[in-house]
């Protein structure tokens, strides 16, 4: 197995791992004042989201050694380094090693797609993975694209007191899921502070 990276790709390293590590601590955080309603106090005074930061990327790399070890067990060789097809059954590893193989399966993983106008610089203009290894939070942020991650990003970043608008160029946020369902979930959104932008609906 050839991997310039970690172990676990995407998913595990910079995405539904961490993000949903995130989504636990928003869901604590966000759950307050309902412990300040049976009367308990909160210090909210001492919050540093770094220390959040530092939970999500915990739980991401205790999983890639997970797997790391599972390879090992099983007697898979890890190549660190960017493979390149060289040749039928051949693939050459940063131009300084060579392996032959009957079979070679790519699995390229994913990228964020680039959107004209707004060139990613990880500083103001950030994509998924950026977001993901901020460690301070802004005073506000604009999600553009409400599915499955912009929603996600929405909900972590507003519970934890962030100015959120999510622009959507479809008819509704979570366009490909149930529309009651959906429903119920920008209700609760905008419940907590969150701004959708939609395309205005054509009239019937």
């Amino acid at each position: 197995m050839v991997e310039k990276d970690r172990p676990g790709g995407v998913c595990l390293n910079i995405g539904c791992i961490p993000s949903k590590a995130l989504i636990h601590e928003a869901s604590l955080f966000a759950g307050i004042p309902e412990l300040e309603a049976m009367g308990l106090a909160v210090d909210r005074s001492r919050f540093d989201y770094a220390a959040v930061f530092r939970k999500s990327r915990t739980a991401a790399d205790r999983l890639s050694r997970g797997v790391q070890g599972l390879l090992a067990k099983n007697k898979v060789e890890l190549i660190v380094g960017t493979g390149r097809v060289a040749g039928p059954g051949r693939v050459s590893v940063d131009a300084s090693r060579t392996l032959s193989t009957k079979n070679v399966l790519l699995a390229t993983g994913s990228r964020s797609k680039d959107i004209p106008g707004f060139a990613v610089d990880e500083t103001r203009v950030l994509s998924s993975t950026g977001l993901l290894m901020m460690q301070q939070l802004p005073k506000s942020i604009l999600i553009l694209g409400a599915g499955a991650i912009g929603v996600e990003f929405a909900y972590v970043m507003n519970a934890f007191g962030v100015e959120v608008h999510l622009v959507e160029m479809m008819p509704e946020i979570l366009p490909t899921e149930d529309a009651e369902v959906v429903a119920v979930l920008r209700r609760e959104l905008r419940r907590r502070g969150s701004r959708s932008r939609l395309p205005r609906r054509p009239d019937p």
